[in-house]
């Protein structure tokens, strides 16, 4: 048995990869000011929290909140008010539990437009040229992310949306990640079956037991424990681009 198998903890058989698609937060960008923006936010309309409470917090409510969406569910779809409203709903929370006032509207709002923005994320260092190298060796490139409206436009700031073939997010396909329907939508703009199409994502079940269920080969990112298949994306340029199944 492989490494890869072991890590995995599935077989992967030969097949010539055609098409590489992959998750957005934490494989391709990052919010590094996530927690800054919301305590600038917040005090702007006259919200003080302290920054150390509100990084496990944040984290806290984002578990809570996930999971409660039911399987094939898309969270921004099913809020009768869409990403805002589901992304107010979280603001609410948070404050909620750090023990202050909820945020206004007017407050709510301004978190929503922050995180449109190029500004309020970063590129990791490796992706522009992994994704330019993946091109070159004729690899068919998509997106497929749990997001909501904001993330075309906003990988078209970032300069990124140029890259791929096709933009898939929750929002538009009415899924999320495990469901297969989000990376069939990804295969079919692509016109790729799954067997010649691989995932990679920072996600144990929404990347990797989602696209195997459809029967993609997936690898798993994981950028800080190093327990993953790949710990940034220049791992896959160490691999036969053609052949990815060989690992």
């Amino acid at each position: 048995m492989t490494d890869r198998q072991r890590s995995t903890g599935h077989d992967v058989q030969v097949r010539p990869i055609r098409a590489v698609t992959l998750d957005v937060n934490g494989t391709l960008i990052h919010p590094p000011r996530l927690f800054d923006i919301y305590t600038e936010v917040l005090a702007r309309h006259g919200i003080e929290v302290n920054p150390k409470e509100l990084e496990p917090v944040v984290r806290l409510v984002w578990e809570e909140l996930e999971c409660s969406v039911r399987f094939g569910e898309d969270r921004f779809a099913a809020h009768p008010e869409g990403a805002r409203g589901w992304w107010g709903r979280f603001a609410d929370r948070v404050c909620e539990h750090l023990g202050v006032d909820r945020p206004s509207r007017f407050a709510k709002a301004e978190l929503f437009d922050r995180f449109a923005r190029a500004e309020a994320w970063e590129i990791y260092p490796e992706v522009t040229e992994v994704l330019d190298q993946l091109a070159a060796e004729g690899i068919r490139l998509a997106v497929v992310s749990n997001w909501d409206e904001r993330l075309p436009e906003l990988l078209e700031d970032l300069g990124l949306a140029a890259g791929f073939e096709a933009i898939v997010y929750s929002a538009a396909v009415g899924a999320e990640k495990p469901h297969p329907a989000i990376f069939q939508r990804a295969l079919d703009l692509l016109g790729e079956p799954p067997s010649q199409a691989l995932h990679v994502g920072d996600r144990r079940r929404q990347d990797l037991e989602g696209a195997l269920a459809l029967g993609m080969q997936a690898l798993h990112l994981d950028r800080h424990a190093g327990q993953g298949d790949l710990q940034d994306l220049t791992g896959l340029l160490d691999l036969e681009l053609s052949q990815l199944g060989r690992i």
